[in-house]
């Protein structure tokens, strides 16, 4: 299994080096399109859900928007951690041009685990913060239901928005 892991991690590395040969811009690559609109995404669901989590509502504007800011970049930090984990079971990077739905499922349950696991640490181990009153919970760990449908709804949004950029940008290449 280990070795496995490690031949999908190799064969990743060696095709960010060609694509890195082929294109060289930034813009193009699936991680940068991922945390654009991942960070775009997940900042504005951090304020809608501001009501659920205890305090967050009362807190000045600046604690607030660091707070958000805070979570977001955890957000995107999962997002990339699902590309890169689906991206070795792919043992590719490009499988964001055509996403077979067991790659958008994998994608999409990777930042489920990591929310839950998070979500169950900062609420009931670390006591970072607490949910208010407005948060359905789903057991049988006590995950407030709003960061779950946020990695059911955002994921799949991101995942379209890279796919039309990632492929618009090599369609435009190639016509040049």
């Amino acid at each position: 299994m280990t070795f496995l892991w490690l031949e999908g991690l190799l064969s990743i590395m060696v095709q960010m080096k060609i694509d890195e040969s082929r294109n060289g811009s930034v813009f193009d690559l699936p991680e940068f399109n991922i945390a654009v609109f991942s960070f775009l995404l997940h900042f504005v669901w951090e304020f809608v859900q501001v009501p659920t989590y205890s305090g967050m509502a009362d807190m000045n504007h600046w604690d607030g928007t660091k707070l958000c800011l805070s979570a977001t970049v955890g957000d995107v930090g999962f997002a990339l951690t699902a590309f890169w984990v689906t991206s070795l079971a792919a043992r590719r990077r490009d499988w964001i041009r055509q996403a077979k739905s067991w790659q958008v499922v994998l994608f999409v349950a990777v930042g489920v685990a990591l929310t839950v696991g998070f979500e169950f640490y900062y609420t009931e181990i670390s006591k970072r913060w607490t949910y208010s009153e407005l948060m359905p919970l789903v057991p049988p760990l006590g995950t407030g239901l709003s960061p779950l449908v946020q990695w059911l709804l955002i994921p799949p949004v991101v995942l379209w928005f890279t796919r039309r950029q990632v492929s618009g940008s090599g369609s435009q290449r190639s016509s040049e």
